[in-house]
């Protein structure tokens, strides 16, 4: 069983800037994939950045250039630099990973954290 805890979310003005951390905790496995997705409010679950084994990144449309990914393989935890912060960017984030355990892969989401980004 892995677990996924994030930290970071809250209040910030528009053109500031956070940073969430998801920390991924367990025995026997291996990160195949991890990100984040969020929820804006009355619209679906979207990407916002991923950080795939091998160093690849992808990102939204909409993030690329003001949002970062990384990654700290020895505390399996990836984070998520927001700068430039809009107020469009208000959502439930959620981590995300692609586990590999036991010969087979695995989603796990975590509880998700609040970002709003209001003056």
């Amino acid at each position: 069983q892995v677990q996924l805890v994030e930290s970071g979310g809250g209040l910030v003005q528009p053109g500031g800037s956070l940073r969430l951390s998801c920390a991924a905790s367990g025995n026997g496995f291996s990160i195949i994939r991890m990100g984040w997705y969020r929820h804006p409010p009355g619209n679906p679950r979207e990407l916002v950045a991923l950080w795939t084994n091998g160093d690849i990144t992808d990102y939204a449309d909409s993030v690329r250039g003001r949002f970062t990914i990384s990654r700290d393989n020895a505390k399996n935890t990836v984070y998520l630099q927001a700068n430039s912060v809009k107020p469009e960017d208000t959502a439930v984030y959620y981590c995300y990973a692609e586990i590999l355990s036991m010969s087979r892969k695995w989603d796990y989401w975590g509880q998700g954290t609040q970002v709003t980004v209001s003056s």
